[in-house]
């Protein structure tokens, strides 16, 4: 969205925040270029999708908006906003959001929707795309990419951050949400058969019963990082860990933190997820395995490879892999969708937005 900002007036809007008392307002702030919209709304709000109609209208009129693209990351945000407009309307699917634990009973209503009204579909990954590609006249694959820049920061940092310091070596990491994707078994299995190994995971717990996390004396909860800080982290890792469960909620994601760990200089060990088999797997850009024991054999070759021969090869995959030609590719589908309503002159501020 910031690359998209370069070009046209971007308007983000996240889910809404309940604050006892509050009046329906929106909290505004700019990032990179990107004005993020943060509906505030009163706890036990009796009417969310009226409530957030009524903001999404307010910043229309005031930021004078006339020519625009509705752009969705999730179908939920279209009850309140199928009223609108848009000279377009792009779906960017990224996962099959009512395979995740706890998806609102509307979500696959929504999502079909979604699908019928989209202009332009684009998905996180290849399996996505596979599965749907025969639901929409205008579909892309759009898999994970990266700022290699800001993740390479992890090849030339020899201090840790305080409280990973004191973790022995050799750590096995992972940054990402923990939730019903995430194969606790299989940490747990690990951590048992190398106790002398460090199974460090950064990020917040969500949908799961912290309780129910494996708890080792060489299993280490850090909590959740911002993404300034995690090359900090990753620079003291041995190995990058994709520690995926094989279910619904896992059978078309496309892990951004592939191309993020083997730009940060790791090597990598995954579960079988097959956006990650293909291409990753497949071009031996990482280790697949499927249980402990797998794991354990597959870390143990990681730790004694050459790694100057490994980067190497993800540096040659990674000239190919940047959020910019992402973006450039994106833009072109953008602008066959957008430009039969788009008559005014481009230099014009009014004249389109996202």
């Amino acid at each position: 969205m910031t690359r998209c900002a370069r070009n046209r007036r971007v308007f983000f809007v996240e889910e809404p925040e309940y604050v006892p008392g509050v009046t329906p307002h929106l909290k505004v702030r700019a990032v990179g270029g990107v004005t993020i919209a943060v509906p505030q709304l009163p706890q036990n709000c009796a009417d969310a999708i009226g409530a957030q109609r009524l903001l999404i209208d307010d910043i229309v009129r005031r930021a004078d908006i006339q020519d625009f693209v509705l752009w969705y990351y999730t179908p939920m945000a279209v009850p309140f906003t199928r009223h609108l407009s848009p000279a377009a309307v792009v779906y960017d699917c990224m996962d099959e959001l009512s395979a995740f634990k706890n998806a609102p009973t509307a979500l696959r209503e929504l999502d079909a929707e979604l699908m019928q009204s989209a202009s332009l579909v684009l998905t996180g990954g290849q399996s996505l795309y596979e599965a749907r590609r025969h639901r929409h006249h205008n579909i892309h694959a759009v898999p994970s990419s990266v700022d290699v820049e800001h993740f390479a920061q992890a090849r030339a940092i020899a201090v840790d951050p305080p409280d990973q310091a004191p973790i022995p070596h050799p750590r096995l990491g992972f940054f990402g949400v923990i939730d019903e994707r995430m194969d606790l078994a299989l940490l747990e299995g690990i951590a048992d058969a190398r106790p002398d190994w460090q199974l460090v995971l950064l990020g917040p717990v969500v949908k799961i019963d912290p309780a129910s996390l494996p708890q080792r004396r060489n299993i280490h909860y850090l909590g959740g990082k911002t993404y300034d800080a995690l090359p900090h982290y990753i620079a003291g890792w041995d190995v990058a860990l994709l520690p995926f469960a094989r279910n619904e909620a896992t059978q078309f994601i496309s892990p951004t933190k592939t191309p993020e760990y083997m730009a940060a200089g790791k090597p990598i060990v995954s579960t079988a997820i097959r956006d990650v088999v293909r291409p990753y797997g497949e071009q031996g850009l990482l280790r697949i395995a499927d249980d402990a024991a797998g794991f354990v054999r597959a870390c143990t070759a990681a730790l004694s490879e050459d790694r100057d021969t490994q980067q190497c090869k993800a540096d040659k995959f990674l000239q190919h892999t940047s959020w910019d030609h992402t973006w450039n590719h994106i833009h072109a589908l953008l602008d066959d969708i957008a430009r039969p309503r788009q008559l005014t002159p481009a230099a014009d501020p009014k004249a389109a937005a996202v």
